[in-house]
């Protein structure tokens, strides 16, 4: 998914300040729950994000199964095409404790770090999440904005990474170094968001993400100044990236793995990696917002997406890393050999030496980002 930096940073700077306006403390972020007598949600999430049918992309199989098996109305609405477009249009609802029409969102984790700051989330309770308890990636399980997944659960994973054309670059990479090499000059882009591009740039330099510092994030910053004046780095992208590599006006970027598994389908020389150093592990989560009137419809919407089989159901169709690997087997078992290779896929299910190379960085603090945001786009230039 798109993840991009825009002026909600603001608000999120301005609670962690201690704004009393905008945090809401926990006694006041539940109503009366409605599941019972009221049997439906409204779940907010990106565009393209689930599973369709083939021959009817109104129907949504797993989504379905959900529907029958509980009774549940489901009002699913692709209305997030970006992190911090979405946190302005239902911030004014939750900073004054109202209701914000919807049951369950999809925001990226360093978004919802913001929403956990804020108290504009609700703890989720466990005993309607079995399979969230027993098949939630080990990896994905206590991130430093959420020790022990009470408020957020992930919905899928990716990797951002570097990937690149084998064969119109000659030569493999295999470190973050690599990018930098001569032969690259001018054919080499970055991410834009500074969530997104600064932990694999760290990590290129030997830092644990997972406890930088200030100090990192700066070598980081003058580092990445340096190339753009000197034409290194041709240019900064979101998403659009994707359409450089392809007609080769660039032969090296930083990407996420989830993209890269579609490119590959049409050019099976593009290749993605995980370098040497390691690389940032990252999710899109689910949420239930504050106030909220179907509370324990949308637990048990979620722990109907962590059985196995719904799991290995919504990878076969996303492709993204898979944050219930039991769900491997599953697909593994299909008779169906394009179904069945997608288990060997490790931008889907990370082989044991992929997952030794992955870490959640820690995320930007509400009294970092004004700082490091006003850097960080000074050089991107937005």
């Amino acid at each position: 998914m798109l993840r991009a930096l825009g002026g909600g940073a603001l608000l999120g700077g301005l609670a962690g300040c201690g704004v009393p306006a905008a945090y809401v403390a926990p006694g006041d972020r539940a109503v009366a729950d409605r599941s019972a007598i009221d049997k439906r949600l409204t779940w907010a999430n990106w565009p393209l994000y689930i599973d369709t049918d083939d021959d009817d992309s109104t129907r949504r199989p797993t989504l379905d199964a959900f529907r029958k098996q509980t009774g549940t109305a489901v009002d699913y609405v692709e209305e997030i095409n970006d992190n911090d477009e979405f946190f302005g249009k239902i911030s004014p609802a939750l900073m004054n404790h109202q209701q914000t029409g919807r049951d369950l969102i999809v925001m990226s984790d360093w978004m919802c770090a913001r929403f956990v700051r804020l108290g504009w989330v609700q703890e989720m309770d466990r005993a309607r999440q079995p399979n969230v308890t027993e098949y939630l990636d080990p990896l994905l399980r206590s991130p430093a904005f959420d020790p022990g997944r009470r408020y957020t659960v992930p919905w899928q994973s990716g990797i951002t990474g570097i990937a690149y054309d084998r064969k119109k670059l000659g030569r493999e990479i295999r470190q973050v170094k690599d990018l930098w090499a001569s032969d690259l000059k001018g054919r080499v882009t970055l991410l834009s968001g500074l969530d997104e591009a600064f932990a694999l740039l760290m990590q290129g330099n030997g830092v644990d993400i997972t406890r930088w510092t200030a100090a990192d994030f700066h070598e980081v910053c003058d580092q990445v100044e340096r190339r753009v004046r000197d034409g290194h780095i041709r240019r900064f992208t979101g998403n659009d990236y994707t359409k450089d590599l392809v007609t080769g006006d660039v032969l090296a970027c930083q990407a996420y793995s989830g993209d890269v598994i579609q490119l590959q389908a049409d050019n099976p020389d593009i290749r993605f990696v995980v370098p040497e150093e390691g690389a940032e592990l990252w999710s899109d989560s689910l949420m239930i917002p504050d106030r909220a009137l179907h509370k324990s419809n949308a637990e048990r919407l979620i722990d109907h997406y962590y059985d196995p089989g719904v799991a290995a159901e919504l990878a076969a169709w996303v492709n993204y890393v898979c944050p219930v690997p039991a769900a491997r087997e599953i697909l593994a078992a299909s008779k169906d050999e394009d179904t069945a290779a997608l288990a060997e896929n490790p931008l889907i299910f990370p082989d044991a030496g992929m997952r030794e190379r992955l870490l959640i960085a820690r995320d930007i603090t509400s009294g970092e980002r004004a700082e490091y945001a006003k850097r960080w786009n000074a050089i991107v230039g937005l």
